[in-house]
């Protein structure tokens, strides 16, 4: 009976080996659109297609590579008024995909960021309104600098600073792909 015993347990190290990483989805992108467009009444949906060049130029212009081809975009409305862009994207935090989607206004400002999926298993304060909040009003003529204008979280450097980067490379979209582009 013991022998049984002692060859059942041979693979509960593979058990712990094999345990899923934490993955929490927090908002759905209609929720993150109401919460970040709270008056707004349309969202158009405008997937913007990127050549390899136009990748080159985001990347040159924010310093970090864009990875998708195709960048998620919706135009914003509100009694034919246009409100502004709103955009879902992902980066990578240490090991897996944050997704987080930002609404800019017509001029290239950030009007808020939200994190739809985290999957990380430390670092989830970036989730927090008071790390969120310090995007509010960015623009590309504002500094890009994680611990001096975009405090960094303990644990949980790679999610801030891969955030902040995505946060740049979609207002440079915005400043080459989507500011003329209005109608």
């Amino acid at each position: 009976m013991a022998h049984t015993y002692l060859n059942s347990l041979w693979f509960m190290p593979m058990v712990v080996v094999a345990a899923p990483a934490f993955s929490a989805d927090y908002l759905t992108v209609a929720q993150a659109q109401a919460l970040i467009f709270d008056k707004a009444a349309v969202f158009s949906e405008r997937p913007t297609l990127l050549s390899s060049d136009a990748k080159d130029q985001i990347k040159d212009l924010s310093g970090v590579r864009q990875r998708q081809d195709q960048q998620p975009i919706w135009k914003v409305e509100k009694d034919g008024q246009f409100l502004g862009w709103f955009v879902v994207d992902d980066v990578v935090g240490k090991h897996e995909y944050i997704t987080y989607a930002i609404g800019i206004s017509p001029q290239g400002e950030v009007l808020g960021l939200e994190v739809l999926s985290y999957r990380e298993t430390h670092g989830g304060q970036v989730r927090e309104a008071s790390w969120r909040d310090q995007f509010h009003g960015k623009t590309l003529k504002d500094p890009f600098k994680l611990d001096e204008d975009v405090s960094n979280i303990s644990g949980a450097t790679l999610s801030c600073r891969n955030l902040l980067d995505g946060v740049k490379r979609l207002l440079v979209i915005h400043q080459l792909f989507l500011s003329q582009s209005v109608a």
